[in-house]
């Protein structure tokens, strides 16, 4: 009972000095590495953003984990990430493999249930998407699109400027249908 806040000064001052390394490895690292480390995260970006805070936490809490041991791993998982991403910008079907497919979950003013069903998305969130964007009428969407990063995209219909053309499908959505 009596380690409840207090242990022994050792101990909490490795903690601390601990602590303010690994901030600074990570803020350091995180900069070199770029926009991508902190931009909107896929499912990938995520698990390697958890791992690395979980890492972290055990090399500034675990007096068994050397310091040089957590940083090791904690740059060893961002050389894992900038590679994986590298390969990834080059490899379509590599990308295809890590990387969730965007997919169209309301067309034409019609919510798509079974896509909607498969992504787990509520009818709410898409219309919260849709209000976020000042958008207050269905039938001014052409699509929204749930995205890699899980985003949702709305796509507002087309204008009929185009000189009397009829509207066609937008290159961005014609790929995902």
């Amino acid at each position: 009972m009596d380690m409840i806040f207090f242990d022994n000064i050792d101990k909490l001052g490795r903690i601390v000095l601990t602590a303010v390394m690994v901030y600074v490895l990570i803020v350091l690292v995180t900069k070199v590495s770029g926009k991508r480390s902190t931009s909107q995260l896929n499912n990938f970006d995520w698990i390697v953003t958890v791992m690395i805070g979980s890492l972290g936490a055990s090399t500034i809490l675990l007096k068994d984990i050397p310091f040089i041991e957590g940083v090791s791993s904690i740059l060893v998982l961002y050389l894992l990430q900038f590679l994986v991403t590298k390969y990834a910008s080059v490899s379509p079907q590599f990308s295809n493999f890590i990387l969730s497919e965007p997919r169209i979950v309301f067309y034409q003013g019609q919510f798509l249930p079974d896509a909607m069903r498969s992504e787990r998305l509520t009818r709410q969130e898409i219309e919260c998407a849709m209000r976020s964007q000042g958008i207050n009428n269905f039938d001014d969407v052409e699509a929204v699109v749930f995205e890699s990063d899980a985003k949702l995209t709305i796509i507002p219909k087309p204008t009929n400027d185009t000189h009397g053309k009829e509207n066609t499908v937008s290159q961005t959505i014609k790929p995902l249908m």
